[in-house]
């Protein structure tokens, strides 16, 4: 019997053959995010990307973008970028809160 994989798991944990991408990779898909917030789902998205990128590459920078609050999908499925650094450094000096690295 063939073994089923757990739906619950991470794609970059799950599927053996998604390669890690560059940092150079992330920061175009996350760049090209932001500048097109809240206009494309997914495929979209990954059709309209300015490079060329496996879908497995793409799937585990999704999985990290979201997994780091960058990026969340509306209830329609839209990408909608959040990440605020601005607001972060709001609360950089304050001693109430643990920075990690």
């Amino acid at each position: 019997m063939a073994s089923q994989t757990n739906s619950k798991k991470p794609y970059s944990i799950t599927n053996e053959i998604a390669r890690s991408p560059t940092l150079q990779t992330v920061l175009m898909v996350e760049k090209f995010i932001d500048e097109n917030s809240g206009e494309f789902k997914k495929t979209e998205l990954f059709n309209k990307l300015p490079k060329k990128v496996m879908w497995q590459t793409f799937q585990v920078i999704m999985e990290y973008l979201e997994g780091t609050l960058r990026i969340v999908y509306d209830k329609e499925g839209y990408i909608v970028y959040i990440w605020n650094p601005e607001f972060a450094k709001k609360f950089e000096g304050r001693d109430d809160l643990i920075w990690k690295a």
